[in-house]
């Protein structure tokens, strides 16, 4: 514990430049503005983000990049409080009884409490970072390609069993995001594979392409058949700061909340938003009286808040330890380190200790620059909404264009963007979530890798996968999930789940 909290010091140390903490800031307030736009989301806004952090350095490009992850969980919850409009996905429980208390004049407590429960969800959430990553990292050492290959396959099954639809276009994303990280060439002989014969595949998919295709474009030109959001409605915030009553009220809810999502956070495929609706269904079952839910109950506001900031931070700890992301967000993450010459995984914290101690210490201030940025600039961030989204829609194509031309200096870049882009804009049409592609484009070379490794050292035989204890019970996981999503119950639940 004392070499932790040494290492920590020197974590605030490397946080508390003016370069980190300026760009921490930058992280923070582009985070609360894409959680109070409707239709932006981080996945998209980092992705559209890219391009940009190839001029910082890979400390600050990564502490910008997860401010904007857990600055959009803070400002989605102020826009659906005040206006009914959840400006992230995460926040959409926290309208049900959050826009209730508005209407009843009690809107500032409802914004004190999403602010305190963030704020505590979030500083517990990089504690557990602190804690965990040492002794994962120790442990995944220990690792070798076989349970490696084993794990992976691990993330990729859990990803389809918590992908929102079918299970079957699930699996079927994998297998394309599989396919597409093949792309290029073979490392073992030299091959090109799937190049078609361009020589601008021959290094492969440039990842800045596919993501800012599939997820920023894309996402941006579905939002536009909807109609345009309007704020016409905002209630009146009298006192921010909570009686003693409400905090009492509130305080079983964020401790519920904020271990829910801890433990969401660690979860292959389960994420922010997952936690955010686990902790609404939780609070409802333990309440005496559940009726008060949906009618402005204090509890349903603190505890998803509490879960979705939670696991927004602890989703970086298989992330940091053993290189396995956890969401879609969290594989762009995978992309930004390897675009700066990072490999993710337990030599991380030996190799890089500035970024992996800097990072989480900047967490800590990140959080504290959330609290003052959000309640104050409630205002502003509330009248943003009356800009038209089509507006918005033409600055982010151009930045698009600009930053995907400025990778490579390559105009086939533009045109492999527009290619995802229709991609991405079928697949949301097929309710095809993109996600797990992503996850298997960004596995997808390690999985080959650890898979080739482990038959070349066991001379071809596959039962090298099952013959160390670690793999075997990783593969047995994976199978038991995914024969536990065919039996007629849990398809049933699922489905409840996913409809609720």
């Amino acid at each position: 514990m004392i070499d932790i909290f040494a290492l920590l010091g020197h974590g605030f140390a490397v946080a508390a430049t003016p370069e980190n903490l300026l760009y921490c800031l930058c992280g923070a307030l582009c985070g609360t503005l894409i959680g109070v736009l409707p239709g932006l989301g981080p996945v998209a806004t980092i992705s559209l983000l890219l391009p940009v952090t190839f001029a910082l350095n890979p400390i600050s490009a990564i502490i910008m990049l997860a401010g904007i992850y857990y600055g959009a969980q803070y400002g989605g919850s102020t826009t659906a409080i005040l206006v009914n409009i959840p400006g992230e996905s995460t926040s959409v429980v926290t309208a049900i009884d959050g826009y209730k208390m508005a209407r009843q004049g009690r809107a500032g407590e409802a914004l004190a409490i999403a602010a305190i429960g963030s704020f505590v969800a979030g500083c517990f959430g990089t504690l557990v970072i602190a804690l965990m990553g040492p002794p994962l990292a120790l442990l995944a050492q220990r690792f070798e390609s076989p349970d490696y290959f084993s794990l992976m396959v691990l993330g990729l099954v859990a990803a389809v069993v918590l992908a929102n639809g079918s299970v079957f276009r699930a699996v079927c994303m994998i297998f394309l995001g599989l396919l597409l990280g093949m792309v290029g060439m073979d490392v073992n002989t030299g091959e090109a594979r799937m190049t078609f014969g361009l020589i601008e595949l021959s290094d492969g998919i440039n990842f800045v392409v596919l993501v800012m295709g599939l997820f920023g474009v894309a996402e941006v030109i579905s939002n536009l058949e909807g109609p345009s959001t309007r704020m016409t409605d905002r209630a009146q915030i009298s006192s921010i700061w909570p009686s003693f009553k409400v905090l009492r009220g509130a305080w079983g809810a964020v401790t519920r909340g904020t271990l829910l999502g801890s433990i969401c956070g660690l979860l292959p495929g389960a994420g922010a938003t997952m936690a955010s609706f686990s902790s609404y269904a939780l609070e409802k079952r333990v309440a005496k009286d559940p009726s008060r839910f949906g009618n402005g109950a204090i509890e349903g506001v603190a505890g998803p808040e509490s879960a979705n900031n939670a696991a927004a931070q602890t989703s970086f700890v298989p992330l940091l330890t053993m290189g396995i992301p956890t969401s879609a967000t969290m594989a762009l993450m995978v992309g930004a380190l390897t675009l700066h010459g990072i490999a993710p995984g337990p030599m991380i914290i030996s190799r890089q200790p500035d970024l992996f101690w800097g990072l989480i210490a900047s967490m800590f201030i990140g959080n504290a620059m959330l609290v003052i940025i959000n309640l104050p600039l409630i205002g502003i961030w509330v009248r943003l909404l009356s800009v038209p989204y089509r507006v918005l829609f033409l600055v982010i194509c151009v930045v698009c264009a600009i930053g995907v031309y400025s990778v490579n200096n390559s105009s086939f870049d533009i045109y492999l963007t527009v290619g995802f882009t229709l991609l991405g804009y079928v697949l949301l049409k097929l309710r095809a979530e993109p996600a797990p592609l992503l996850m298997g484009f960004v596995l997808g070379p390690q999985v080959e890798e650890n898979f080739r490794r482990s038959l070349i050292s066991s001379h071809g035989d596959p039962a090298v996968f099952l013959e160390r204890p670690i793999s075997c019970v990783l593969l047995l996981a994976s199978v038991a999930l995914l024969v536990s999503t065919l039996m007629p119950q849990i398809v049933r639940r699922r489905q409840e789940v996913f409809q609720e």
